[in-house]
């Protein structure tokens, strides 16, 4: 009595977990056996009876398979699968309601007669059984289009609870997917006989907004943006199962791809990550988790769900999630117990997300294009014509794959079509009510269908006016198929043969997929031609660009890091409410202001009332008045000072604090320190006073634009002079708590008047001859550094030097060291020597400039660098050899500080580490001036397509994300010591507006759509990475901002 009845570990034994050594797995297949083969060797009677299974599609179709009452459920599962011809299956599952009316996943090792108890009666469904966290993992345009029917599913049956308004945003791209572009009355008519929403009628107003705003939008792209949108949601994926605590507390259980997550109502208060459970187990109503033990937390913790099964239900629900997200491989059979068995044999049987997609990658299989047009309910409107083409492929045709037998599978049959079930049709036969339904409208072409063929056929209805392709449908909705009309591809049957052998999709993640460049370079190429030209525009379109990037940055902190603390409890009321009360109101503001230029961009386009085309080319009065609006956040932008002081305080007074904020900087969405963010509001208004002087400079006096841009300009540049004092010293703070996360053997570097001058790599002369070291200068000291072999990625101090009484000489002759100069101190007497000589003369000049400025000042800097340095041997730590590192240091580098270290290797520091070079407070500043965000193409050296990114460049990075909606980048690229310049003969470059980026033998080159585009990211890259002496930058810095 009292034993576990199920257990499952989730330690490297039983699998090979992503990210750590591979090791073997558990099964109850039969060693050599796999799924599809342990379902033929299963006893069958030759005459068994046909029981009839009734399945509700995800379009709400409901399809009647004649099976074996008998069959196991994997079976089943590949008949549906193969009647969908649906490739990426291993995502999907069929569940169906038991006698408690709680959702239960079909077993594919199991009979269903044995699953479900009635099984003539009873209402299976498919449905998206795994979510992975992107949808840009989905690397069919089909399967996204069948989880964007989940999410429509979800939402109809408020599973996936959200907000009015993203939930209306939601049901627009729905509905531009099922019925193209906006047309008011035909929406309100679609809204009236469609429930998407349970309040639709509410909301109805925001849906029909949202909708005018995808004008153009393809049915893929609003399929990508539905997915886009709902992954970022709490409740993405979530299925509750209901439970208590020990101390009897309602909570609701639930399993993603992170681990097991725990609710309270819909809000999420506890998420435990597979990498932190060590096993998960079941004892009658009891499920619970063993954590691998940290300090005095507890290590098993359990929950009681409503009866048995309900709890073993959901274990088995976890073993399968932590096998398909976690593991490399099938787990390996288990050997059968001799004699008996003890607690559930059940392990996932199906292939991993990994096995999937390398399935899809490698094994060379052609992708099935398929057509896909609007729905019955706009093509009927719209035409007088019923003879409406039928899109749908019989299913028997469709699964007939060259090299494969005939299937043999039981016949489906519509519930609502009286269509033979066997019955092959032609390509293109007449309407029949089936093919009214939503299913009709993204059918597969059969794998046997070649690429010329295609194309012919397409040829040739189009040139007949009385071809029932295009009878009943403007010539722009016929989509033939995405190789023929609507893609470029379809025009050359060279890029055509291209696209159907590497089933490219414009919605794979340019990062992730090389296919498609000539279709992207067409297709820019198109876009160009249509956008305006006027330099105006181009500005116009970088503050936008920019905004969207702003607004990203702020979300960082009013959405994300707020989430981290709440979830922890981590941060004391008072300064939450000094924290959130003090940006809310300004990321409020700014959202609104986004729209705002969106929809002036739009109309400056043409995109949408192209007739009141001339009152829209312009931006200045949008400017005006949001930069008067603005003047009114200035008390909230002052309080920043306060904000970053006492969130340091409090970071180094609670360790629960400080705890919760390392753990958010190593997170992907953090991809800058984070104090950096708190200081992007006042940096933000500096750059709309660089962007509105441009436009200011570029307008003639009589440009009925130029007065409002001018207005504008005053109003900033009044905030700014405001602002300006308390920026510089927010910047200094910012720098020197940053510093005091990353070095290690300092207590206090935010000491009042401390003020940050150059960091950088130098060699430091010792007895072992050039040793590489990090220097960091102050204004009342220099420490020098080294990096350390563990896994903390952070730099050990190994001496300091009080800049009292130093002087500072070149030394080549005297040591015969290229670039070599030496520090005279009151301490010690060091030999340094830089790169190159321009390195060497920009150290020696801000060593003496901080040396006259120490001379100034008082006393006190001598006891500040007392308090701070940690106390040290007089040994000279340059004397021994780099610690080395211990067991703990190793485990901790393999798991989240190896995380770090890859997460914090583009800050300046560790760049100027591996590129022997440094950075100044000036270049810093600089850096904040030019800050860029757009789409770039990107390509390679050696590659041959162009890869559309949205690109963001700022703190000298490039970070480079697939598009402006995405919450953090794929990929960075550290700028410091690259050149940036035109291609040359030799680089093969043929195209307009390229530029290069090179660092020794890396190359990049980059494409803007246009003139303007290419000369801002040519000027911003060249002043942020061109270091010049201190004070040459920033004499002739302040000339050229008044000029603008």
């Amino acid at each position: 009595m009292g034993e576990i009845e199920g257990t499952y570990r989730v330690l490297q034994t039983p699998g090979s977990r992503l990210g750590a050594q591979k090791s073997s797995g558990v099964s109850t297949l039969e060693p050599g056996q796999n799924v599809l083969t342990a379902m033929a060797s299963s006893p069958a009677k030759a005459h068994e009876r046909d029981l009839p299974v009734k399945i509700k599609m995800l379009d709400s179709t409901v399809e009647v398979l004649d099976i074996e009452s008998k069959c196991y459920g994997q079976t089943l599962l590949t008949e549906v699968y193969k009647h969908l011809n649906l490739i990426e299956s291993d995502y999907f599952g069929i569940e169906f309601q038991n006698i408690q009316s709680y959702w239960i996943w079909l077993e594919p090792m199991k009979p269903v007669i044995k699953q479900v108890r009635r099984p003539k009666t009873t209402m299976l469904r498919l449905a998206v059984k795994f979510f992975p966290p992107d949808p840009g993992q989905l690397q069919e345009e089909y399967t996204r289009y069948l989880f964007a029917l989940q999410i429509k599913r979800d939402l109809a049956e408020e599973r996936l609870t959200c907000s009015d308004n993203t939930a209306a945003l939601l049901v627009s791209h729905l509905l531009q997917s099922e019925i193209g572009d906006f047309d008011e009355s035909e929406d309100r008519e679609h809204l009236k006989t469609n429930q998407y929403l349970p309040n639709q009628e509410k909301l109805e107003g925001k849906i029909l907004e949202f909708h005018r705003k995808h004008v153009g939008q393809t049915p893929a792209e609003s399929d990508f943006q539905v997915l886009e949108i709902a992954r970022k949601l709490e409740m993405y994926g979530i299925r509750f199962h209901l439970a208590s605590d020990r101390e009897g507390t309602k909570i609701n259980l639930a399993v993603s791809h992170m681990g097991v997550l725990v609710f309270q109502g819909n809000t999420k208060i506890n998420t435990f990550n597979w990498s932190k459970v060590r096993k998960l187990s079941f004892k009658r109503k009891r499920f619970l988790i063993k954590l691998h033990p940290e300090g005095p937390y507890q290590d098993t913790l359990e929950f009681l769900l409503g009866s048995r099964d309900e709890c073993k239900n959901f274990w088995k629900i976890c073993v399968e999630y932590h096998t398909f997200f976690r593991l490399f491989d099938q787990p390996k059979p288990k050997a059968k117990a001799v004699f008996f068995t003890r607690g559930s044999s059940f392990r996932y049987s199906g292939r991993t997300q990994k096995q999937l997609v390398d399935y899809i990658k490698d094994s060379g299989m052609k992708r099935t294009p398929y057509e896909r047009r609007h729905s019955k309910v706009r093509a009927s409107t719209r035409t007088s014509n019923a003879d409406v083409p039928k899109q749908s492929v019989p299913f028997t045709e469709g699964l007939r794959t060259p090299g494969s037998p005939a299937s043999t599978a039981a016949p489906f049959h519509s519930v609502h079509s009286l269509a033979s079930p066997t019955s092959i049709l032609p390509m293109f036969a007449e309407p029949s009510p089936s093919s009214l339904e939503p299913r009709a409208s993204y059918t597969r072409i059969p794998d046997k269908t070649t690429a010329a063929p295609v194309e012919e056929v397409g040829r040739k209805l189009m040139q007949q006016p009385g071809s029932p392709m295009l009878q009943g449908l403007p010539v722009e909705h016929a989509q033939l198929s995405s190789l023929v009309l609507k893609s470029p591809l379809g025009l050359s049957p060279g890029f055509q043969v291209n696209a159907v052998t590497q089933g490219s999709s414009p919605l794979l993640s340019p990062v992730l997929s090389d296919a498609g460049g000539a279709r992207i370079e067409e297709d820019e190429e198109m876009k160009r031609k249509r956008c305006p030209t006027d330099k105006a525009y181009f500005i116009a379109k970088e503050i936008l660009a920019t905004e969207r990037t702003y607004l990203k940055d702020l979300e960082v902190i009013t959405v994300w890091f707020r989430s981290a603390v709440i979830k922890e409890n981590a941060m004391p009321e008072g300064l939450m409410t000094l924290l959130f009360s003090n940006i809310d109101p300004i990321y409020e503001f700014h959202r609104g202001f986004l729209k705002e230029i969106e929809q002036r961009l739009s109309l400056w386009e043409g995109r949408s009332n192209a007739h009141l085309k001339g009152d829209f080319q312009r931006i200045g009065d949008v400017m005006l008045r949001n930069m008067h609006a603005l003047k009114e956040f200035t008390s909230y932008l002052q309080k920043h000072d306060e904000v970053l002081t006492e969130l340091e305080k409090a970071t180094k007074r609670l360790k629960k604090l400080e705890m919760v904020y390392k753990e958010f900087e190593l997170q992907k969405v953090c991809y800058l320190p984070l104090n950096t963010f708190l200081l992007k509001p006042i940096q933000r208004l500096m750059h709309y006073k660089l962007i509105l002087g441009r436009l200011c400079k570029h307008y003639t006096a009589e440009h009925r634009d130029f007065a409002d841009c001018r207005n504008a300009l005053k109003e900033v540049t009044e905030m700014t002079s405001q602002l300006q004092h308390s920026l510089i010293r927010l910047e200094n703070f910012q720098k020197l708590t940053e510093l005091q996360h990353d070095l290690i053997g300092i207590d206090n570097l935010t000491a009042p008047g401390r003020e940050f001058i150059r960091e950088g790599c130098l060699y430091k002369l010792t007895k072992k001859g050039l040793q590489q070291r990090m220097f960091f200068l102050f204004s009342d000291m220099l420490l020098y550094t080294s990096k350390g072999v563990t896994g903390t990625n952070q730099f050990k101090i190994h001496g300091h030097l009080s800049l009292h009484g130093m002087l500072v000489e070149e030394s080549e002759n005297e040591w015969s060291v290229p670039h070599c100069f030496t520090i005279y101190s009151a301490q010690k007497t060091i030999v340094v020597a830089a790169s190159t000589r321009l390195e060497m003369g920009k150290w020696m000049e801000d060593l003496n400039v901080a040396i006259e400025m120490a001379k100034k000042s008082t006393e006190k800097s001598e006891m500040l660098l007392e308090n701070s340095v940690c106390n040290r041997s007089n040994r000279s730590s340059d004397e021994v050899s780099v610690e080395q590192e211990s067991e703990d240091d190793i485990h901790s580098s393999r798991s989240s500080l190896d995380r770090q270290s890859q997460h914090r290797a583009n800050t300046t520091m560790h760049v100027c580490w591996y590129r022997n070079t440094s950075v100044s407070m000036a270049d810093h500043s600089a850096a904040v001036e030019n800050q860029l965000s757009g789409y770039l193409l990107r390509k390679f050296k050696n590659s041959n397509g162009w890869q559309k990114l949205w690109v963001v460049f700022t703190n000298f990075c490039l970070f480079f994300y697939k598009t402006h909606q995405d919450d953090y980048p794929l990929a960075s690229l550290p700028l410091l010591g690259y050149s940036v310049s035109c291609p040359v003969e030799a680089d093969g470059i043929q195209k307009d507006y390229v530029f290069k980026l090179q660092f020794k033998s890396h190359v990049y080159f980059f494409r803007a759509e246009s003139k303007y585009t290419f000369e801002r990211w040519m000027e911003v890259i060249k002043r942020a990475t061109s270091s010049p002496a201190r004070s040459s930058l920033l004499l002739p810095k302040e000339k050229d901002t008044h000029t603008e």
